[in-house]
């Protein structure tokens, strides 16, 4: 059955990931310029996030980061723009004053875009809270120069960011979304998931309380105190999240996808797609189309 996390990083995937290491030597900067999401990890040595919009931040030894470009990351808070480093690409030894892993995700679609506004523009992982097997198989590969290297690494780094976002959601101090909170709830997590594995379904407060094991009453008022909003809401906007999706990266009839979302004919879809997003199902689909990521592999 799937979970409120596993819905929203259904289409954050990576394909060719631009995964790089890089061996360091002051003064250097990299510049990461694309509207996408990265992920920073510190093999040895310490270096500096510098957002276009905001304070540095500092990353030291084994740290992680979640960063939403467009950024720079350099050896000191001053140092962006020089777009000096020593880049030795994807093979070798991780050896060298400061050694940085980084992963770069291109996000697309409209549920995916959930996951990028619960983050900061810089979620920072300390080494000791940073618990991702993953690493060690990602910098074993890259070492490597094996067939499927690529198919591998794509994996590997689609793995990586669920164990980090989770590992960031986790934290007490992290301000992890209501959705997210309110899924570890035995009720409300059943609902949660529910909803998300199967939005077609008739839902109705009722039925989702029955399901939940709790009076209508009850439900609502603890759906709407874990999540921040009343049920219908939530699966309306979850409904047309997915519509959006749909359109945007198949080939379906609005009138087919209208069904698989729950709504009865596309007519209702459209009518409930324009007062949420503020244009018809088929303006989206030829505006996402016009955009050469729109389609997922």
């Amino acid at each position: 059955m799937d979970d409120a996390l596993s819905g929203l990083l259904l289409d954050v995937r990576s394909s060719g990931a631009l995964f790089d290491r890089s061996v360091l030597c002051p003064p250097w900067s990299i510049r990461f310029g694309e509207e996408a999401l990265t992920l920073l990890t510190m093999v040895s040595g310490e270096a500096w996030v510098l957002p276009d919009d905001g304070e540095p931040v500092r990353l030291g030894l084994h740290d992680e980061a979640i960063v939403r470009g467009p950024f720079s990351v350099s050896d000191g808070p001053t140092t962006a723009g020089r777009d000096r480093c020593a880049h030795q690409g994807m093979r070798g030894e991780f050896s060298g004053p400061t050694v940085l892993l980084t992963g770069t995700y291109q996000v697309q679609g409209s549920v995916s875009q959930r996951v990028l506004a619960a983050l900061p523009p810089i979620a920072v992982l300390p080494a000791a809270a940073a618990d991702c097997p993953t690493l060690d198989l990602i910098v074993d590969e890259i070492q490597q120069d094996k067939p499927g290297r690529q198919a591998m690494l794509d994996r590997l780094l689609d793995l990586h960011l669920v164990a980090t976002l989770r590992e960031w959601f986790d934290r007490a101090d992290s301000g992890a979304p209501a959705w997210y909170r309110a899924h570890q709830d035995p009720h409300i997590g059943r609902a949660l998931r529910l909803v998300h594995e199967n939005p077609a379904q008739p839902w109705t407060v009722a039925k989702l309380a029955a399901e939940a094991g709790l009076s209508r009453a009850t439900f609502a008022e603890r759906f709407r105190e874990l999540v921040g909003q009343p049920p219908m809401t939530y699966l309306a906007e979850w409904r047309i999240a997915r519509a959006a999706d749909l359109l945007a990266r198949t080939d379906a009839t609005v009138d087919a996808i209208a069904h698989q979302v729950g709504y009865s004919n596309a007519y209702a879809l459209s009518v409930a797609f324009k007062r949420t997003l503020g244009l018809r199902p088929t303006e989206h689909r030829a505006a996402t189309r016009d955009a050469p990521a729109a389609r997922t592999r």
